[in-house]
């Protein structure tokens, strides 16, 4: 049975020990809250120096606005035009240059390369987009199992990988080195036609990658896996790499040869050889009815092509009008080795993607074919040819590249090829 007389039978010495721990406690609690009430003042006062940083910027800030804002009243006003004096900075024909040039390059006209404006002009007119092209019968060929031969499959993948590629460094070449070194406002037009066709060109060959339903990722990465195609981008990144330096400019003899290299790599070369193989093999294709929507979309990119390569050629042959001193031997015998550099890669290529004959042509053809090509890249800027006696042995090609007539994507006839501005509704 419980009894309260148990609880209160307590030793003598309880509450002595009672107070003892009553003041520990109180002790600790003590220090626990001088320590909260330290850390609360020292961040206290370290937000109270943050503030007072912050009102010191802003005050700062204000100042500066009040300074400038004073110096702006203080300034006398802009002098009036002088209408009179303008005229004389009016930009004459004989002032304007392909390189180097000081006039002022906002001002079109007069121009000085007719045939530079003429050429944008062509370019203009004959405009075409990718999804204008029928690629049902290409789409039909290339899933079936018996349209194409393995050597006929492996050259449309070669070829669209590599040009996919090509014509993307064509154009950062142009967008990002060429358009600003080159101190011509007409040339400068062109430039800004071919940028915006190397951008359709570049559409054209995801267009039949997407429509064929390739593998996209070999596709766009053989410049990076395949050696033969490797070789070739990688040729034509080293005579990028100094010019897209934006710090780069021309005014020396050794920078104006280096800009002339890189004209010459690009116009004679990449646009003007290494597109060949690839160009007539698809070509041959379409002329046996095969890949024919694919074929046609590469006839359009050869005429916009062909009036590249004219159109460097016209520039780098100006450039050694104008400046006769940077055509001397040595580059002239670099020149050369970069033309023939450049063929023997493209003839490795050509082996590559026909080991065996087809479409009626084999890999001794083309090597023939293209040391026809780079004997007219040589004669172009002045060199003498390098390939004694060789012929074309495919002439229908040249045909192709007159491109006199071009197929009408309204109509089923063969018609002059205009666009836009250039049609005539009567």
């Amino acid at each position: 049975m419980l009894s309260w007389d148990d609880y209160e039978d307590t030793p003598a010495g309880a509450p002595a020990e009672q107070a003892a721990i009553a003041t520990a406690v109180q002790q600790k609690l003590d220090a626990e809250a001088a320590q909260q009430a330290a850390a609360a003042e020292q961040a206290a006062q370290q937000a109270a120096a943050e503030q007072a940083a912050q009102q010191a910027a802003a005050a700062q800030a204000q100042q500066a606005q009040q300074q400038a804002a004073a110096q702006a009243v203080a300034a006398p006003a802009a002098a009036p035009v002088d209408v009179a004096s303008g005229k004389d900075q009016r930009v004459t024909v004989d002032q304007k240059a392909m390189i180097n040039c000081r006039a002022d390059l906002n001002q079109l006209v007069p121009f000085k390369y007719d045939w530079a404006w003429q050429k944008y002009l062509d370019g203009c007119a004959n405009h075409w987009m990718p999804q204008e092209v029928n690629m049902t019968a290409d789409i039909s060929l290339w899933k079936s199992d018996e349209g194409l031969s393995d050597d006929e499959r492996t050259i449309v993948k070669r070829s669209l990988g590599f040009f996919s590629t090509a014509d993307s460094l064509v154009a950062n070449n142009l967008v990002l080195a060429i358009y600003r070194l080159i101190t011509n406002p007409e040339c400068r037009q062109y430039l800004l036609r071919q940028a915006f066709e190397e951008a359709i060109h570049t559409h054209a060959y995801q267009y039949c990658i997407e429509s064929l339903g390739m593998d996209e990722g070999e596709i766009f990465n053989m410049y990076h896996e395949v050696p033969t195609v490797a070789e070739k981008a990688s040729w034509a990144l080293k005579y990028t790499k100094e010019i897209n330096d934006p710090s780069f400019t021309t005014g020396t003899v050794d920078t104006d040869k280096t800009l002339l290299k890189n004209l010459i790599a690009y116009y004679c070369v990449l646009e003007g050889i290494f597109f060949y193989c690839g160009f007539t093999q698809i070509l041959s294709m379409g002329r046996r009815n095969k890949m024919t929507g694919t074929s046609e979309q590469f006839q359009y990119i050869l005429r916009d092509e062909s009036m590249h390569v004219n159109f460097g050629i016209d520039v780098i042959n100006q450039i050694k009008l104008e400046n006769p001193h940077l055509w001397d031997e040595e580059m002239q015998s670099a020149a050369r080795g970069m033309i023939l550099e450049g063929t023997e890669l493209e003839v490795s290529y050509a082996r590559d993607t026909m080991p065996r004959g087809v479409l009626g042509m084999n890999a001794n053809m083309m090597e023939e074919y293209l040391q026809f090509i780079a004997n007219r890249r040589l004669a172009q800027i002045g060199l003498s040819e390098q390939y004694p006696g060789v012929k074309n042995p495919f002439p229908w090609m040249s045909e192709i590249m007159d491109l006199k007539k071009e197929k009408n994507f309204f109509e089923t006839r063969v018609t002059d090829y205009q666009t836009g501005g250039a049609l005539t509704w009567d």
